[in-house]
């Protein structure tokens, strides 16, 4: 389910180009660090070039100098992966944002209550990034956890956020998706996927009945800020044997919904 993001900093696609103040090496270094994935954990100089479409050469000083920096290694000296240091670079902002570091005790709560996974995630480009999660059980082939990313169109908190964008930038998103058929279950189009996050904002939820991963359904709502904006949304995984989509709405969402509410205090 891994998803290949466009580069920012090479080809036709390098929308940068011509900006004199844009730092194409600091780009391509992030870019190298992006490379590395829970999937593939150990990536060769060559990998991360055809991955990020960055020239090899350029690769291999990136990571000559996030090596010296301590951020990478390599046993072998050609295939590299991250090393401990790099969390330092988004434990600051883990660390100052009041709905990541307030909301655990919510989430463990919650989980305990309803003895399943629950997580918040927010919109960040046209992926979820998991923020907080309180496990029970795996209930998918991939681990999850905070710094975690997924195509947000093919998930319940991915519809939820994207319910809520202005018109004009949720087209732009969705010209952007590539609607892979994770399942037999996975909505095939843009069209549907519209109609879909129609109802969604309507009806103040979205459900996910194993579109992403057989054996899995999720249910996701919205978290306002003090202004009314949805900043994050917060959601419930389940083993689609153990509980059906009627169960999740009529016990699991209303529990769902206070914990929301609960959390929304914590956003400025």
């Amino acid at each position: 389910m891994e998803k290949e993001r466009d580069h920012y900093v090479g080809g036709e696609r390098d929308p940068f180009k011509g900006d004199p103040n844009f730092m194409t090496s600091l780009a391509r270094g992030l870019e190298v660090i992006q490379a590395f994935t829970p999937q593939r954990r150990v990536l060769s100089i060559s990998q991360i070039s055809q991955k990020t479409g960055i020239p090899r050469a350029a690769v291999r000083r990136c990571l000559y100098t996030l090596g010296k920096l301590g951020f990478v290694y390599a046993e072998d000296g050609k295939n590299f992966q991250l090393r401990p240091r790099i969390l330092s670079l988004g434990h600051a902002w883990l660390a100052s944002t009041p709905l990541a570091k307030s909301a655990q005790p919510v989430l463990r709560q919650l989980s305990e209550m309803l003895n399943e996974s629950c997580s918040i995630a927010i919109l960040d480009g046209d992926d979820i990034l998991y923020i907080a999660r309180a496990s029970s059980s795996r209930i998918m082939t991939i681990d999850l956890d905070i710094g975690s990313r997924l195509p947000a169109w093919s998930t319940s908190m991915g519809r939820v956020l994207l319910s809520h964008l202005p018109e004009e930038q949720l087209n732009d998103t969705l010209a952007r998706a590539t609607m892979i058929r994770y399942t037999s279950q996975t909505l095939g189009s843009v069209s549907e996927l519209k109609e879909e996050l129609k109802q969604v904002h309507q009806q103040g939820y979205a459900l996910n009945d194993q579109e992403l991963e057989m054996g899995l359904r999720s249910i996701a709502v919205p978290l306002f800020n003090s202004q009314g904006g949805v900043e994050a949304a917060l959601n419930v995984g389940v083993h689609a044997g153990q509980v059906s989509a009627q169960e999740l709405r009529e016990r699991v969402l209303p529990q769902l919904q206070a914990a929301a509410q609960e959390l929304s205090l914590l956003i400025p």
